[in-house]
């Protein structure tokens, strides 16, 4: 029948198109065959093939420590080196996921490294699992030949070439040199040079001058397997640079002759009774230039202790505040973080600031007495006995304590217009700021002012009569008590500005960055430290002359307060004696702190010396024969027998 034209055919398959179907069908079952045989050719005929290639190609990206310079003094002699050793890593992205736990527990019974601490610092790396944790530095051989015999039972496991810090001198110097740790999240983050597990300065010179003996790191490669086993010899593909050995201003005699005279003079003080010494600090200068000599403390610590194999007990006391009190803060570095009250070696302070404001003459005679009694309240001589008068040399070689209360009431009694001319004094000196030395975190001490003392005694606490500055305070800060606190650095800086004609000099240690030269050739100097040039304090000369001629006496006049120490000492030395008193809460008592500060020759000086023993009673009687070790190291002389001599 015709068909209806309002009604769509039915698709027709023609025969043309099933062919084309049929040749596009053929195609792709030939593609699928070809690449099925393809694969089953990889997997099954060629697997093992490429699986080994594929275990034995795994590269491996190694941050390469550079060797960090040395530490040498004056003379090139060294106070820190290095020396190679073993460290174990760990690498996060090759340990096993099962049996982990075991691992380190396996691994820890080897190493003595707690499981917990290993977790934490592999968690710690999640984001950056290609990374290794150092998890310990200067292993012994037995541990080395352990972990390689087994390396298959320690997947991830690397043990790995580092460079350790070592200590010929032992705990030499401690203080000042410091030590290296693992750089922390904080030194991290500040720095994008450094990588983790990288070794920076913690403390002292290595932390100040860490750019300069770190050097910069390298790279190498290497092929591992699966488990982490190298397959191949470390490759570098970037070399590390050592670091530069730094030259200090230090002198290695001199300053164990310094560390020897601390435990002396402690020794000494035990010997007059005074049983609570327990510490104290010397400081020797040279007075031209700054250039610190030797910077003892006492108690001490050996750095050594912060290096690979760590004992958490010998770290207690560095680490633990419960501990470091029982051992009497061993970490404190006393030369720079100390702060003590003065005492009478405040005096010569005192004397140029009254000769300048003309509140004396040097030749006027003002009585030495037991007591002055101002405003009904008495201060006393510390020498009951005397009672004449002197001028002013004679009073700083004798340490009249009333003599200078009595200059201390005419600062005070100075008209509001004339400020605060001893406190300003002082400051010019240097007190009362940090004295700018290139090592460790530096107090900067307290010169109180009617000021200070307002703003430190507000709030509902204290009263408006807690507020005033009273005449005692002035009376009690011209013999270097009460609120004044300095450290021994300044001291010794303001000492050597009386050797050296009235300069502030600022006090450093480092003097150059060096490259050891090849093959015993001289070392190349690539930096200088030069310090700023000693500043004029505007001193007039005539009173720093009197100043002078009255410490020589202290030390030469048979009634001086030192003379009895230095008086048989071939050199002439001229210094100053002090006895701080301070309050002791652990004691529950007034305890003295020894001083005695000075510099030689006196007709052309050449070091400043200041030292403290803590608790050590009357300074002649600790401080001063202490000092005195010093100078007959320095000067390669002896004294004579030490004589008793009546001392503030």
């Amino acid at each position: 029948m015709p068909g209806d034209a309002r009604v769509e055919e039915p698709y027709r398959l023609t025969p043309q198109l099933a062919l084309r179907i049929a040749i596009l069908g053929t195609v792709v079952l030939g593609a699928f065959a070809i690449l099925f045989l393809r694969l089953w050719s990889l997997q099954v005929l060629a697997g093992p093939k490429y699986l080994h290639a594929a275990q034995n190609n795994q590269l491996r990206t190694v941050r390469v420590q550079a060797p960090r310079g040395a530490i040498v003094d004056r003379d090139g002699d060294v106070l820190v080196g290095t020396t190679a050793g073993y460290s174990v890593q760990l690498w996060p992205a090759d340990l096993p996921t099962e049996g982990r736990y075991q691992l380190l527990r396996r691994l820890s019974a080897r190493l003595g490294v707690p499981v917990g601490w290993m977790a934490k610092q592999i968690a710690k790396r999640k984001n950056d699992p290609l990374t290794p944790v150092v998890v310990k530095r200067g292993i012994h051989q037995d541990q080395v030949r352990y972990l390689y015999e087994r390396q298959a039972e320690f997947p991830g496991v690397r043990v790995a070439q580092s460079y350790l810090r070592e200590y010929p001198n032992q705990a030499l110097a401690a203080h000042v040199l410091g030590h290296v740790g693992e750089a922390s999240k904080r030194q991290l983050e500040r720095n994008p040079r450094l990588a983790p597990g990288d070794e920076v300065g913690q403390g002292g010179i290595e932390a100040v001058y860490d750019e300069v003996l770190r050097g910069r790191a390298g790279g190498a490669r290497l092929r591992v397997d699966s488990l982490g086993r190298p397959r191949s010899d470390i490759v570098l593909s970037d070399q590390p640079h050592a670091g530069y050995a730094l030259r200090l201003t230090i002198d290695t005699d001199l300053q164990r002759a310094a560390e020897q005279a601390l435990r002396f003079g402690i020794a000494a003080a035990h010997r007059n009774k005074q049983w609570y010494a327990n510490g104290g600090t010397i400081v020797a200068l040279d007075p031209r230039n700054g250039q610190v000599l030797a910077m003892a403390s006492n108690p001490t610590y050996k750095p050594s202790v912060y290096v690979g194999r760590k004992d958490a007990k010998k770290l207690l006391p560095l680490l633990s505040e419960k501990h470091a009190r029982a051992e009497n803060f061993p970490a404190v570095n006393r030369a720079i973080q100390g702060v003590y009250a003065p005492g009478s070696t405040f005096k010569p302070v005192t004397a140029l600031a009254a000769m300048e404001q003309h509140l004396i003459g040097p030749y006027d005679p003002l009585p030495c007495t037991p007591t002055y009694i101002r405003y009904k309240q008495p201060f006393n001589n510390w020498d009951p006995y005397r009672n004449e008068p002197m001028t002013l040399a004679t009073a700083l070689a004798r340490s009249c304590d009333t003599y200078f209360y009595e200059l201390g009431y005419r600062f005070y009694k100075l008209p509001p217009e004339y400020g605060h001319p001893l406190q300003d004094w002082a400051a010019r000196m240097g007190f009362g700021q940090r004295t700018g030395i290139d090592v460790g975190t530096e107090e900067s001490g307290l010169l109180p002012t009617p000021e200070w003392r307002r703003a430190r005694y507000r709030g509902k606490d204290f009263s408006e009569l807690d507020r005033i500055w009273k005449p005692g305070y002035s009376i009690q800060m011209a013999i270097g008590q009460g609120e004044l606190q300095v450290t021994p650095m300044q001291m010794t800086r303001f000492y050597a500005l009386l050797a050296n004609g009235g300069k502030l000099v600022t006090p450093h240690l480092v003097l150059q960055a060096e490259q050891p030269g090849d093959n015993g050739a001289p070392a190349i100097v690539r930096q200088t430290f030069t310090p700023p040039a000693p500043k004029p304090t505007g001193i007039d000369p005539a009173a720093l002359r009197v100043v002078q001629q009255g410490m020589l006496l202290a030390t030469h006049y048979p009634l001086g307060t030192a003379a009895g120490v230095f008086d048989s000492f071939p050199v002439a030395i001229a210094g100053k004696t002090g006895t701080a008193e301070k309050w002791s809460h652990e004691h529950r008592r007034l305890l003295d702190q020894a001083w005695w500060c000075g510099y030689g020759p006196f007709d052309n000086p050449e070091i400043a010396v200041c030292a403290v023993i803590e608790n050590g009673g009357h300074g002649g009687d600790a401080a001063a024969p202490a000092a005195l070790k010093v100078f007959e190291e320095y000067f390669g002389r002896r004294g004579g027998p030490i004589a008793q001599t009546e001392s503030d």
